[in-house]
Protein backbone atom coordinates (compact mmCIF):
# COMPACT_ATOMS: atom_id res chain seq x y z
CA UNK A 1 0.00 0.00 0.00
CA UNK A 2 1.13 3.42 -0.79
CA UNK A 3 2.34 6.13 1.71
CA UNK A 4 -0.34 8.19 2.85
CA UNK A 5 1.78 10.55 5.01
CA UNK A 6 5.18 12.30 4.42
CA UNK A 7 8.43 11.14 5.95
CA UNK A 8 10.76 13.13 4.70
CA UNK A 9 12.43 15.66 6.89
CA UNK A 10 10.65 19.36 6.06
CA UNK A 11 14.52 21.27 5.47
CA UNK A 12 15.01 18.33 3.23
CA UNK A 13 12.01 18.63 1.42
CA UNK A 14 12.42 22.34 1.25
CA UNK A 15 15.83 22.08 -0.28
CA UNK A 16 14.46 19.26 -3.14
CA UNK A 17 11.73 22.18 -3.49
CA UNK A 18 14.47 24.55 -4.08
CA UNK A 19 16.91 22.60 -6.61
CA UNK A 20 13.91 21.34 -8.95
CA UNK A 21 15.03 22.87 -12.55
CA UNK A 22 10.77 21.95 -13.71
CA UNK A 23 8.70 24.93 -12.74
CA UNK A 24 5.40 24.95 -10.69
CA UNK A 25 2.19 26.92 -10.79
CA UNK A 26 0.44 27.14 -7.41
CA UNK A 27 -3.95 26.99 -7.54
CA UNK A 28 -6.38 26.95 -4.82
CA UNK A 29 -9.59 25.86 -4.50
CA UNK A 30 -12.81 24.91 -2.45
CA UNK A 31 -15.98 23.41 -2.36
CA UNK A 32 -19.00 22.87 -0.11
CA UNK A 33 -20.66 19.51 -0.89
CA UNK A 34 -21.72 16.45 1.67
CA UNK A 35 -18.62 13.64 2.21
CA UNK A 36 -19.70 11.12 3.70
CA UNK A 37 -16.44 9.85 5.26
CA UNK A 38 -13.52 12.67 4.92
CA UNK A 39 -11.08 10.36 6.37
CA UNK A 40 -11.41 7.48 3.37
CA UNK A 41 -11.45 10.55 1.10
CA UNK A 42 -8.40 12.37 2.19
CA UNK A 43 -6.58 8.65 2.25
CA UNK A 44 -7.31 8.45 -1.92
CA UNK A 45 -6.97 12.04 -2.35
CA UNK A 46 -3.62 11.79 -0.80
CA UNK A 47 -2.02 8.76 -2.31
CA UNK A 48 -3.00 10.53 -6.36
CA UNK A 49 -2.28 13.43 -5.50
CA UNK A 50 1.18 12.58 -4.32
CA UNK A 51 1.50 10.16 -7.33
CA UNK A 52 1.52 13.22 -9.11
CA UNK A 53 4.52 15.49 -6.76
CA UNK A 54 1.55 17.86 -5.72
CA UNK A 55 2.69 20.09 -2.75
CA UNK A 56 0.19 21.89 -0.73
CA UNK A 57 -2.54 22.11 2.14
CA UNK A 58 -5.50 20.61 1.77
CA UNK A 59 -8.53 20.78 4.70
CA UNK A 60 -10.54 17.90 4.27
CA UNK A 61 -14.40 17.97 6.54
CA UNK A 62 -18.23 16.60 6.30
CA UNK A 63 -18.92 20.45 4.70
CA UNK A 64 -16.20 20.10 1.86
CA UNK A 65 -12.81 20.10 0.68
CA UNK A 66 -10.58 23.65 0.84
CA UNK A 67 -6.97 23.27 -0.66
CA UNK A 68 -4.02 25.67 -1.68
CA UNK A 69 -1.30 23.27 -3.85
CA UNK A 70 1.15 23.79 -6.07
CA UNK A 71 1.90 21.34 -8.99
CA UNK A 72 4.82 20.76 -11.56
CA UNK A 73 3.45 22.57 -14.95
CA UNK A 74 3.72 19.04 -16.81
CA UNK A 75 1.85 17.76 -15.02
CA UNK A 76 -1.26 20.15 -14.96
CA UNK A 77 -3.27 18.92 -17.37
CA UNK A 78 -3.57 15.30 -15.18
CA UNK A 79 -4.34 16.83 -11.90
CA UNK A 80 -7.25 18.88 -13.73
CA UNK A 81 -8.11 15.66 -15.17
CA UNK A 82 -8.39 14.01 -11.42
CA UNK A 83 -10.47 16.68 -9.88
CA UNK A 84 -12.89 16.88 -12.41
CA UNK A 85 -13.34 13.06 -12.35
CA UNK A 86 -14.28 13.24 -8.90
CA UNK A 87 -18.03 14.06 -9.58
CA UNK A 88 -18.69 16.59 -7.02
CA UNK A 89 -16.04 18.51 -8.12
CA UNK A 90 -15.92 18.09 -11.33
CA UNK A 91 -15.79 21.89 -13.31
CA UNK A 92 -14.71 23.10 -10.48
CA UNK A 93 -13.07 26.78 -10.60
CA UNK A 94 -9.30 26.60 -10.41
CA UNK A 95 -7.74 29.79 -8.72
CA UNK A 96 -4.09 30.08 -10.60
CA UNK A 97 -2.01 32.17 -8.30
CA UNK A 98 -1.09 35.74 -9.29
CA UNK A 99 1.95 36.79 -8.79
CA UNK A 100 3.79 33.09 -8.18
CA UNK A 101 7.28 32.10 -7.91
CA UNK A 102 6.13 28.38 -7.96
CA UNK A 103 8.05 28.20 -4.53
CA UNK A 104 4.84 27.88 -1.96
CA UNK A 105 4.60 24.69 -0.44
CA UNK A 106 7.50 21.68 -0.59
CA UNK A 107 5.13 19.37 1.32
CA UNK A 108 2.00 17.72 0.46
CA UNK A 109 -0.19 18.08 3.94
CA UNK A 110 -3.84 16.69 4.38
CA UNK A 111 -5.93 17.16 6.96
CA UNK A 112 -9.41 16.19 8.34
CA UNK A 113 -10.96 18.87 10.22
CA UNK A 114 -14.62 19.70 11.81
CA UNK A 115 -14.78 22.21 9.08
CA UNK A 116 -12.96 23.29 5.91
CA UNK A 117 -13.62 26.95 7.59
CA UNK A 118 -13.65 27.68 11.64
CA UNK A 119 -16.75 29.71 11.72
CA UNK A 120 -18.21 29.20 15.28
CA UNK A 121 -21.60 28.86 14.01
CA UNK A 122 -23.44 25.99 16.39
CA UNK A 123 -27.09 27.29 14.73
CA UNK A 124 -28.56 23.51 13.68
CA UNK A 125 -30.64 25.72 11.13
CA UNK A 126 -27.69 27.25 9.13
CA UNK A 127 -27.42 26.31 5.62
CA UNK A 128 -24.66 26.45 3.10
CA UNK A 129 -27.72 25.89 0.25
CA UNK A 130 -28.79 29.05 0.68
CA UNK A 131 -25.96 32.03 -0.27
CA UNK A 132 -25.77 35.22 -1.82
CA UNK A 133 -25.16 35.44 -5.55
CA UNK A 134 -21.78 35.05 -7.35
CA UNK A 135 -20.60 38.51 -9.14
CA UNK A 136 -17.40 38.41 -11.27
CA UNK A 137 -15.00 41.31 -11.56
CA UNK A 138 -17.02 43.39 -14.19
CA UNK A 139 -20.13 42.91 -11.92
CA UNK A 140 -18.77 44.04 -8.74
CA UNK A 141 -17.21 47.24 -10.46
CA UNK A 142 -20.28 48.16 -11.28
CA UNK A 143 -22.22 47.62 -8.45
CA UNK A 144 -19.94 49.23 -6.18
CA UNK A 145 -20.49 52.93 -8.21
CA UNK A 146 -24.03 52.65 -6.21
CA UNK A 147 -23.49 54.49 -3.55
CA UNK A 148 -25.80 52.48 -1.22
CA UNK A 149 -23.40 49.81 -1.83
CA UNK A 150 -21.45 48.37 0.72
CA UNK A 151 -18.54 45.59 0.56
CA UNK A 152 -17.08 44.07 3.31
CA UNK A 153 -13.91 42.54 3.65
CA UNK A 154 -14.33 39.07 5.29
CA UNK A 155 -10.60 38.61 6.20
CA UNK A 156 -8.46 39.20 8.47
CA UNK A 157 -7.32 42.36 9.89
CA UNK A 158 -3.92 41.56 9.21
CA UNK A 159 -4.47 40.62 5.40
CA UNK A 160 -7.15 43.89 5.03
CA UNK A 161 -3.21 46.08 6.17
CA UNK A 162 -1.38 45.36 2.85
CA UNK A 163 -4.32 45.60 0.28
CA UNK A 164 -7.81 45.73 0.39
CA UNK A 165 -10.80 46.95 -2.21
CA UNK A 166 -11.98 50.81 -2.10
CA UNK A 167 -13.74 52.15 0.67
CA UNK A 168 -14.26 48.45 1.87
CA UNK A 169 -15.67 48.22 5.61
CA UNK A 170 -13.20 46.13 7.34
CA UNK A 171 -14.13 44.07 10.21
CA UNK A 172 -11.49 44.20 13.10
CA UNK A 173 -10.73 40.61 13.74
CA UNK A 174 -8.05 37.67 13.74
CA UNK A 175 -10.64 35.36 13.23
CA UNK A 176 -13.11 34.20 11.02
CA UNK A 177 -15.19 32.76 13.87
CA UNK A 178 -15.37 36.69 15.21
CA UNK A 179 -15.98 38.51 12.30
CA UNK A 180 -19.09 36.97 11.62
CA UNK A 181 -21.51 38.16 14.48
CA UNK A 182 -19.27 41.33 14.39
CA UNK A 183 -20.35 41.72 10.67
CA UNK A 184 -23.78 41.03 11.49
CA UNK A 185 -23.85 43.63 14.64
CA UNK A 186 -21.95 46.30 12.63
CA UNK A 187 -24.59 46.10 9.56
CA UNK A 188 -27.95 45.58 11.28
CA UNK A 189 -28.95 49.31 9.94
CA UNK A 190 -28.31 48.10 6.47
CA UNK A 191 -30.06 44.51 5.83
CA UNK A 192 -31.72 46.19 2.94
CA UNK A 193 -28.61 47.86 1.14
CA UNK A 194 -26.65 45.70 -1.63
CA UNK A 195 -23.70 44.16 0.50
CA UNK A 196 -20.87 42.47 -1.23
CA UNK A 197 -18.56 40.02 0.96
CA UNK A 198 -15.57 39.09 -0.34
CA UNK A 199 -11.93 37.07 1.14
CA UNK A 200 -9.15 35.59 -0.78
CA UNK A 201 -10.29 32.62 -2.65
CA UNK A 202 -13.92 33.23 -2.21
CA UNK A 203 -14.50 30.39 0.50
CA UNK A 204 -15.24 32.55 3.71
CA UNK A 205 -17.29 35.10 1.54
CA UNK A 206 -19.32 32.25 0.50
CA UNK A 207 -19.82 31.35 3.94
CA UNK A 208 -20.23 34.84 5.40
CA UNK A 209 -23.35 35.42 2.50
CA UNK A 210 -25.26 32.30 3.73
CA UNK A 211 -24.93 33.31 7.05
CA UNK A 212 -25.90 37.15 6.19
CA UNK A 213 -28.81 35.60 4.29
CA UNK A 214 -29.76 33.30 7.41
CA UNK A 215 -29.58 36.22 9.80
CA UNK A 216 -32.13 38.16 7.74
CA UNK A 217 -30.16 40.30 5.46
CA UNK A 218 -31.80 40.48 1.66
CA UNK A 219 -29.24 41.94 -0.52
CA UNK A 220 -26.24 39.81 -0.07
CA UNK A 221 -23.29 39.06 -3.04
CA UNK A 222 -19.90 37.39 -2.63
CA UNK A 223 -17.32 37.91 -4.91
CA UNK A 224 -16.94 34.61 -7.01
CA UNK A 225 -13.24 33.58 -6.67
CA UNK A 226 -12.20 36.20 -4.07
CA UNK A 227 -9.31 38.72 -4.86
CA UNK A 228 -7.35 35.76 -6.96
CA UNK A 229 -10.46 35.21 -9.12
CA UNK A 230 -11.29 38.71 -9.43
CA UNK A 231 -7.58 40.16 -10.29
CA UNK A 232 -7.12 37.69 -13.26
CA UNK A 233 -10.19 38.71 -14.34
CA UNK A 234 -9.38 42.47 -14.46
CA UNK A 235 -5.97 41.58 -16.24
CA UNK A 236 -7.84 39.41 -18.64
CA UNK A 237 -10.50 41.72 -19.32
CA UNK A 238 -8.53 44.99 -19.10
CA UNK A 239 -10.50 46.78 -16.37
CA UNK A 240 -10.13 49.05 -13.71
CA UNK A 241 -8.48 47.66 -10.40
CA UNK A 242 -10.82 48.34 -7.74
CA UNK A 243 -8.21 46.82 -5.50
CA UNK A 244 -5.53 48.09 -4.23
CA UNK A 245 -1.86 46.58 -2.81
CA UNK A 246 -1.05 43.06 -2.21
CA UNK A 247 -3.49 40.22 -1.50
CA UNK A 248 -1.77 38.29 1.73
CA UNK A 249 -1.55 34.39 1.22
CA UNK A 250 -0.92 31.95 3.08
CA UNK A 251 1.62 29.78 1.92
CA UNK A 252 5.37 30.94 1.55
CA UNK A 253 4.72 33.38 -0.07
CA UNK A 254 3.09 35.65 2.28
CA UNK A 255 1.62 37.87 -0.54
CA UNK A 256 0.93 38.18 -3.97
CA UNK A 257 1.16 41.78 -5.82
CA UNK A 258 -1.75 43.10 -7.29
CA UNK A 259 -1.15 46.90 -7.89
CA UNK A 260 2.15 48.84 -7.29
CA UNK A 261 0.18 50.84 -4.30
CA UNK A 262 1.89 49.86 -1.00
CA UNK A 263 -0.53 50.77 1.47
CA UNK A 264 0.86 49.25 4.61
CA UNK A 265 4.16 50.57 6.84
CA UNK A 266 7.09 48.89 8.13
CA UNK A 267 6.34 47.88 11.63
CA UNK A 268 9.44 48.78 12.82
CA UNK A 269 10.01 52.40 11.21
CA UNK A 270 7.27 53.61 9.67
CA UNK A 271 8.19 53.92 6.09
CA UNK A 272 6.06 52.40 3.11
CA UNK A 273 6.43 48.90 2.99
CA UNK A 274 4.12 45.93 3.27
CA UNK A 275 6.29 42.42 2.91
CA UNK A 276 5.45 40.37 6.07
CA UNK A 277 7.89 38.16 7.31
CA UNK A 278 8.49 36.10 10.05
CA UNK A 279 11.00 37.14 12.93
CA UNK A 280 14.66 35.45 12.73
CA UNK A 281 14.31 34.44 16.12
CA UNK A 282 12.85 30.49 16.14
CA UNK A 283 11.54 31.13 19.93
CA UNK A 284 9.98 34.33 18.56
CA UNK A 285 8.89 33.44 15.26
CA UNK A 286 6.83 36.74 14.86
CA UNK A 287 4.76 37.41 11.74
CA UNK A 288 4.82 40.98 10.96
CA UNK A 289 5.71 43.97 8.24
CA UNK A 290 9.29 44.91 7.40
CA UNK A 291 10.56 47.08 4.95
CA UNK A 292 14.18 46.17 3.56
CA UNK A 293 16.27 48.41 5.58
CA UNK A 294 14.89 47.62 8.95
CA UNK A 295 15.25 43.75 7.89
CA UNK A 296 19.21 44.43 7.73
CA UNK A 297 19.31 46.97 10.84
CA UNK A 298 17.79 44.05 12.53
CA UNK A 299 18.98 40.89 10.88
CA UNK A 300 14.94 39.79 9.64
CA UNK A 301 14.55 40.14 13.77
CA UNK A 302 11.14 42.11 15.15
CA UNK A 303 13.37 43.52 18.41
CA UNK A 304 16.92 44.35 19.67
CA UNK A 305 16.25 41.38 21.82
CA UNK A 306 15.34 39.19 19.39
CA UNK A 307 18.89 40.55 17.39
CA UNK A 308 20.78 39.56 20.40
CA UNK A 309 19.51 36.30 20.99
CA UNK A 310 19.91 34.99 17.86
CA UNK A 311 24.05 35.16 18.11
CA UNK A 312 23.44 33.80 21.81
CA UNK A 313 25.14 29.81 21.29
CA UNK A 314 22.82 27.49 20.10
CA UNK A 315 23.04 25.66 23.78
CA UNK A 316 22.08 29.07 25.45
CA UNK A 317 19.05 29.65 23.05
CA UNK A 318 17.61 26.06 23.42
CA UNK A 319 17.97 26.59 27.78
CA UNK A 320 16.02 29.80 26.88
CA UNK A 321 13.37 28.58 24.27
CA UNK A 322 12.59 25.64 27.08
CA UNK A 323 8.99 26.63 28.97
CA UNK A 324 7.86 29.26 26.39
CA UNK A 325 4.55 28.65 24.63
CA UNK A 326 4.33 30.63 21.43
CA UNK A 327 0.89 30.55 20.81
CA UNK A 328 -0.50 32.54 18.25
CA UNK A 329 2.24 34.90 17.98
CA UNK A 330 1.15 36.44 14.73
CA UNK A 331 0.50 40.69 13.56
CA UNK A 332 -2.59 42.01 16.03
CA UNK A 333 0.86 40.80 18.78
CA UNK A 334 3.82 42.53 16.44
CA UNK A 335 1.88 45.84 16.23
CA UNK A 336 1.42 45.38 20.48
CA UNK A 337 5.14 44.92 20.89
CA UNK A 338 6.11 47.50 18.19
CA UNK A 339 2.74 50.09 19.69
CA UNK A 340 5.33 52.10 21.46
CA UNK A 341 7.69 52.88 18.51
CA UNK A 342 4.49 53.09 16.20
CA UNK A 343 3.76 55.61 18.36
CA UNK A 344 6.23 57.69 18.85
CA UNK A 345 6.58 57.95 14.87
CA UNK A 346 2.96 58.82 14.80
CA UNK A 347 3.58 61.82 17.53
CA UNK A 348 6.83 63.05 15.21
CA UNK A 349 4.29 63.18 11.92
CA UNK A 350 2.00 65.48 13.87
CA UNK A 351 4.54 67.84 15.26
CA UNK A 352 5.98 68.27 11.44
Amino acid sequence: MAALHNRISQKELKQRLLQEAEPRATISFYHYFPIDDPKAFRDFLYQNLNALKVFGRIYIAAEGINAQISAPKSNFETLKTFLYSIEPLNGIRLNYAVDDDGKSFWVLKIKVRDKIVADGIDDPDFSMTRKGSYINAEDFNMLTQNPDTIVVDMRNHYEYEVGHFEGALEIPSDTFREQLPMAVDMLKEAKEQPIIMYCTGGIRCEKASAYMLHQGFKNVFHLEGGIINYANQVKEKGLESKFKGKNFVFDNRLGERITDEIIARCHQCGQPADSHTNCANDGCHLLFIQCEACAKKYEGCCSNECQNFIHLPPEQQQQLKKGIEKGRNVFNKSKDRLRPRLAAMENKKEGD
